[in-house]
């Protein structure tokens, strides 16, 4: 159960401690839990939406929107406003792109889309408060981190060394396929084929983008679009 604690310690805050240093192979199988992990998110954010029952909508949206960016630590926030950045900035180039995603300073690119993004899911939950249909907070950390193991599985990653290119060399393609199909077939069984076909589309879209202008992905962008599709599902949702 090792590769599940290694997904749960990089992919969220909860306080995970490790024996030890994980070895390539094992960075490699956490690929795998990715997916349980987002259904662990949804859980999470189930239950609190039970326990906020009664509150004033607003401010129930508000509370399960920070509850959600503390799940994953930010982590995913920061890989989109540094994507965000790269991709106004970098000008087309591929080099340039990589070597702006490094910098650790945000721009006034990466704070408007951050801004938006959480705007668009602070908007939808408003709208989804008060609905007694939870699935819709299940499904959106499900598919985002489904996302993850999906790109990883399809698509290179273009930095040399590192966690990403552990993760990339080391992951088991047979059940890394045999988990992404059972993670879509548990979406469609919650009810959620529209959002996952829009999610789909949105990231077939998402990756013809990386490569042309990457020729892979990288752990910022990666992180960009498993935001982009949470937000997207919320929205689908709602409509």
């Amino acid at each position: 159960m090792l590769p599940f604690w290694i997904a749960l310690q990089f992919l969220s805050s909860f306080p995970v401690r490790l024996p030890g240093m994980p070895t390539p192979a094992q960075n490699g199988r956490s690929l795998l839990f990715y997916p349980l992990v987002g259904a662990l998110f949804g859980v999470a954010l189930v239950l609190l939406n039970l326990l906020l029952s009664g509150t004033p909508a607003l401010l129930h949206a508000a509370l399960l929107l920070a509850a959600w960016v503390l799940l994953s630590g930010g982590l995913h926030l920061d890989g989109l406003a540094d994507s965000a950045d790269a991709w106004l900035g970098g000008f087309g180039d591929r080099e340039r792109t990589l070597e702006i995603m490094k910098d650790p300073r945000s721009g006034p690119v990466a704070i408007v889309t951050l801004l938006l993004v959480l705007l668009l899911k602070f908007t939808a939950l408003v709208a989804l408060v008060g609905n007694p249909d939870w699935r819709v907070l299940l499904l959106a950390p499900l598919i985002g981190r489904g996302a993850l193991l999906g790109l990883f599985l399809c698509t290179p990653y273009v930095r040399a060394g590192g966690l990403g290119q552990a993760l990339a060399d080391h992951l088991p393609r047979r059940a890394g396929w045999l988990v992404l199909i059972a993670a879509t077939l548990l979406c469609g069984a919650l009810g959620g084929s529209w959002a996952l076909l829009a999610a789909a589309l949105a990231f077939a879209y998402l990756r013809s983008r990386l490569m042309r202008r990457l020729g892979g992905t990288t752990g910022d962008t990666a992180g960009a679009i498993l935001e982009l599709l949470e937000a997207l599902v919320l929205v689908v949702w709602a409509l």
